[in-house]
This record gives C-alpha cells, sequence and structure tokens, in this order.
C-alpha cells in the first residue's frame, strides 16, 4: 500500500503523477476527461518526471466533494496536476486520504497477475508504472482479439476444446471486440497489457472457461503475432496514402508539362528544365518507397503463434489452420527466433526514414520556391499559417513541419536498434519499448502523406516568376554543345564556353547579347546559326534521351509511372 502519515506533509510529484496513474489504468474514461495533454503526459512523460522528485506544498478538495462524481473526480485530479506543474503553491493531504478521498485503487498483489502463483507480496507501484503497457497496446486489441479467435479453433482441433467451449470463447471475444470498438471497454488496474486485459475481461463473461484460451500460447508469441497483424494493416494504409501522394504529383506533372523552370545544382542555376520533370523526381522516389513497403509487409507475413515462451507448442496445435485463419503467407520455421525477431520493426522503420528523406526533400525544395526571392509557387491558405506579430507573413508551416517530422522517424528508427542491439537470444522484455515507437511512425506517416498530397493538389504554379528567372546563363552548357556538334572535343568546348561567359560579365551584358564578333574571337567554329543556341524551348528538348526533360522524354516518364502506379495499387 501507499505510504503515508496521518497528518498533512509535503509530497512529491512522483507521489501524485502515481496517484493519477493509478486512476487512468483503473479507469479509461479518464482519457476522456483529461486535457489531451496531460494525457500524453501522463502515459508518456509520467516517468522521467516522477524522477525529478519535485515537491511541492498542495492542498487538496474539502471531503465534501468526495466521491461526487467520477468524472469530477478525474477533473479534480487534471486540476491539481495542472496546478503543480504551474508551480502554484497548496496544501496536500497524506496520499492515504487521497485515495479514500477518490477512492481510487490500492496495488494489486503479485498473485493478482497471469503470472502471479509463483509470487507473494505486491509489486512495487513505480515498477507497476514502469511494466505496464497497456496505455500504449490497447491499439492492439482487435488483432489480439483476432488471434485468440484463430488460436481457440486451434485448440479446439487439438481436442483441448469442445465444441461448447469453443463457441463460448468465441463469443466472449465478439462481444470484447465489440466493447472496444465502442469505447466502452473498461481497462483496470489489474491489466498490465491488452493480452490480460482481453483475458480477464474474457472471463467476466464467461467464466472459468477463459483460462483454457491460453493453453501452450504464451504472451511472447502472441504479441509478436498481434504487432505483425496490425503493421501489416497499417502498411496498407500507408501505401494508399502513399500512392495518392504519388498520383497527384504525376497527373499534376502531366497537366503543366509545358511550364519551364530554372534547375539546379548547388542551389545555383544550372539549366532549364520542364517543371514537371522536377515533379515527376520526387514521384519516382516515393515508387521506390511504396516498393520497400510492400516488399517490407511480404516478409512480415510469417506466422510466429504456436511457437509458445520459445520450445515450441506441445499440444499439436495445427500452425497451418493458424495461417490460414490470420492471413500469413508461411510459418515461422524456428520458435526461437519467432518470438523474439522484429526484423519487421526495424525494416518498417527503415522504410519510413527513407521516405521521410524523400518527403523532407519535397518540403525543402517548395519551401524555398515559395519564397518570395524565388516565387516560383504558393501555397494554399488550407496548408499555410501566419504570424502573430507580422501580419503580413504567409509561413508554409505544413511543409516545415513535414520536414522536422523526419527527425522525429530517424530518432525512432535509433531507439529500437539501440534497443535490439543488446539483447541476448529469445524474449527479453526490453521488447516492449518497440510498440511505442512503431505506432509514432505509422501515425506520423500517415498524417504527413496526406498534408503533402494536400500541398501538392491545391499548390499555385507561378509560371511568369519560373519564366523572369530563365536567365540566358542558364544555356552556357549549350553553348558549350554547339561547339561539340562542330566537332570540338567537350573538355575544350566547356573552356571556350566558360570565357564566353566572362566575356559577358566583363562586358556587363548577357552571354546572348554578345557579337557573333565576340564568339568568333573565342573560337573560329562559331557560325551565325549560334543564334538557334539561345532559345530555352529548344534547349529543353534537346534532351530525348530516356529519363531527360524534353517533352517526349517527360511524357514516357509519366505513362511508365502510370503504370507502375496501377501495379503498386494491385498490390498493396
Amino acid at each position: 500500500m501507499l505510504k503515508g502519515t496521518q497528518s498533512s506533509r509535503v509530497c512529491t510529484l512522483a507521489d501524485l503523477m502515481l496517484i493519477l496513474w493509478q486512476s487512468l489504468q483503473a479507469h479509461p474514461g479518464l482519457w476522456r476527461c483529461l486535457n489531451s495533454n496531460f494525457s500524453h503526459l501522463i502515459c508518456g512523460l509520467c516517468w522521467p518526471i516522477a524522477i525529478c522528485q519535485t515537491k511541492k506544498n498542495l492542498s487538496l478538495l474539502d471531503n465534501n466533494k468526495k466521491k461526487d462524481c467520477t468524472e469530477r473526480t478525474y477533473l479534480s485530479l487534471a486540476s491539481i496536476l495542472h496546478k503543480v506543474l504551474s508551480g502554484n503553491n497548496i496544501v496536500l493531504k497524506t496520499i492515504n486520504e487521497i485515495i479514500g478521498l477518490f477512492d481510487l485503487p490500492l496495488p494489486l498483489s503479485q498473485g493478482d497477475k497471469l503470472w502471479g502463483g509463483r509470487f507473494s507480496g505486491s509489486t512495487d507501484p513505480i515498477m507497476e508504472m514502469l511494466n505496464s503497457s497497456i496505455a500504449c497496446d490497447q491499439r492492439l486489441s482487435e488483432v489480439d482479439i483476432q488471434g485468440s479467435m484463430a488460436y481457440a479453433k486451434a485448440l479446439e482441433k487439438a481436442g483441448i476444446l469442445t465444441k461448447t467451449e469453443l463457441e463460448k470463447i468465441l463469443s466472449g471475444l465478439e462481444k470484447i471486440s465489440e466493447e472496444w470498438s465502442k469505447g466502452v471497454f473498461v481497462v483496470k488496474q489489474s491489466d498490465e497489457d491488452i493480452h490480460t486485459a482481453n483475458e480477464r475481461r474474457l472471463k467476466e463473461l464467461i467464466g472459468d472457461i477463459a483460462g483454457k484460451l491460453h493453453t501452450g500460447r504464451s504472451r511472447n508469441d502472441q504479441v509478436v503475432t498481434d504487432l505483425k497483424l496490425l503493421l501489416k494493416s497499417s502498411i496498407s494504409v500507408i501505401s494508399t496514402h502513399l500512392l495518392q501522394l504519388i498520383k497527384t504529383l504525376v497527373e499534376r506533372a502531366a497537366t503543366e508539362i509545358d511550364v519551364i523552370m530554372p534547375g539546379y545544382t548547388h542551389l545555383q542555376k544550372a539549366l532549364p528544365i520542364r517543371w514537371s520533370q522536377f515533379l515527376l523526381s520526387h514521384a519516382v522516389a516515393l515508387i521506390r518507397d511504396s516498393e520497400r513497403l510492400g516488399e517490407v509487409k511480404k516478409r512480415m507475413s510469417v506466422l510466429p503463434l504456436g511457437s509458445g515462451a520459445l520450445a515450441g507448442n506441445p499440444l499439436e496445435i495445427d500452425r497451418e489452420l493458424l495461417r490460414s485463419e490470420l492471413d500469413f503467407a508461411s510459418i515461422s520455421l524456428n520458435s526461437m527466433d519467432a518470438i523474439s525477431e522484429r526484423d519487421f520493426v526495424v525494416e518498417l522503420l527503415s522504410v519510413a526514414t527513407l521516405l521521410m528523406i524523400h518527403l523532407s526533400k519535397l518540403a525543402e525544395d517548395l519551401i524555398i520556391f515559395s519564397t518570395t526571392e524565388f516565387g516560383f509557387v504558393t501555397l494554399s491558405d488550407a496548408y499555410s499559417t501566419g504570424s502573430s506579430l507580422l501580419p503580413q507573413k504567409k509561413n508554409p508551416d505544413s511543409l516545415e513541419l513535414i520536414r522536422s517530422k523526419a527527425g522525429r522517424v530517424f530518432g525512432r528508427l535509433a531507439a529500437v536498434l539501440m534497443v535490439l542491439k543488446g539483447l541476448p537470444s529469445t524474449y527479453n522484455k526490453d521488447l516492449q519499448e518497440d510498440k511505442e515507437a512503431v505506432f509514432d511512425v505509422v501515425d506520423t506517416l500517415t498524417a504527413v502523406l496526406q498534408v503533402a498530397t494536400g500541398v501538392i493538389s491545391t499548390l499555385q504554379v507561378n509560371k511568369e516568376n519560373m519564366e523572369k528567372a530563365l536567365t540566358p546563363e542558364l544555356l552556357s552548357t549549350d553553348l558549350a554543345l554547339y561547339l561539340v556538334r562542330k566537332g570540338m572535343p567537350f573538355r575544350q568546348a566547356h573552356v571556350a564556353s566558360g570565357k564566353a561567359v566572362h566575356l559577358a560579365e566583363t562586358k556587363g551584358i548577357a552571354i546572348n547579347k554578345l557579337t557573333l564578333e565576340d564568339l568568333k574571337s573565342i573560337s573560329p567554329l562559331f557560325a551565325s546559326d549560334v543564334s538557334q543556341v539561345f532559345n530555352i524551348v529548344n534547349s529543353v528538348e534537346q534532351y530525348t534521351a530516356v529519363g531527360g526533360t524534353a517533352k517526349s522524354s517527360v511524357t514516357a516518364q509519366i505513362e511508365q509511372l502510370r503504370e507502375l502506379l496501377k501495379k503498386q495499387k494491385e498490390q498493396a
């Protein structure tokens, strides 16, 4: 039991966080009543805050407000947390009095756990908080039920369950699924994780028969099965959004194929290109990401269920039945590897990292192009924000957030790699950390891809500004190519073109304003037809090789990408 004296005392913030955490575990309604910022704080940041042991003088509500209303209780707890974090001083009663005041649950004994037979006494409350994962992994609720339904059928086939018992278990699991979908499932303090929560509720619904469901099954093979099921579905959602973004880029490239702009290297003008060539360069990179997602999903489709804690299943469970029920492509080859491997998590996070690199590059390009200095594009108001001080500002926050989210994803990958690098064989509790990382990345990608699609689909292209930026020096390479076509080696032609650039700069004129005599002074190969070089459209149209920026080449790219999109959609 939490310790407290019989008189008012100074309480640590850790104590208060523990009280809040216990209430959160016992009553999921707290999610709806606490401000979302507080919920995030409690679930993600309460442990480091508790370590700080910051002491504050706190004062609590009078007893006449106790047990008035469950939601009122939650809001009171939120109010206390707000005051503590704001540095306000109030007087706190003993922790035991607070528990009585709010009717909060007391710590469980070890015997109340699924694994409690070996233990006596109670788990340390801070250890309880550190060990619990239900706040994060309740996201697995539906797939956990799917896995349990399949496993129950396998148990019935193996003779462990009777047909009547199977029907009761399946009916109970369907009821639990309905409760989760309606948001009325009540998480209790004893629910260490999603597996124990569902099993506890099943026992409440159908009695001791529920205890047969876990026969021969371990949470080790259960959780990795759940995670694979959820991520397979998540990849499909991500792929759908990614393909929509690619389609938006491709169709915009087709519509605006005649728009020409400067191309840049080192952020300096290099050659004239089609705006479509720029858009398609990003589409091609994203197509590779789409292909990688499909490859990860394919390798992920290996069933671990039936591997037990590490040695396999001793009850002649039909793993082929499990594979078919859960729609996996194959069955794991080795039980020890199956329950511990998280290659699929690392692969997904790695692909996500590459995808975010590509999205960050797209965002950076558009941020630059949208500046007043460039003015090539204008973002829709729907994807821009303003300044609290500067009324003229229109900030590309959507793109800046896409760019910044890349670092978040990189960090999640690094975190999981660091968890895995020091583990011995089979399951270790360290693996609990994989879910928070991968769930966050899935959510980040889902949001970022939709915003990126919105930005591209509503973007205004300022064709006039692009044309103004097509200055004659962009054709310096064309001048060298003119000499190459006259028979001069490229290295000599490059030097001659450079001299023409220098001569124009010395005279303070554009390179296309040099006279024929000026050019002949550099090379006698220059003739009157050199005037044809100084034409932007002609310049772009000479790049006819596959992948080039000539209209014919860009059109071919568009058609090929459309075919790739069609193929990817069929496989998604």
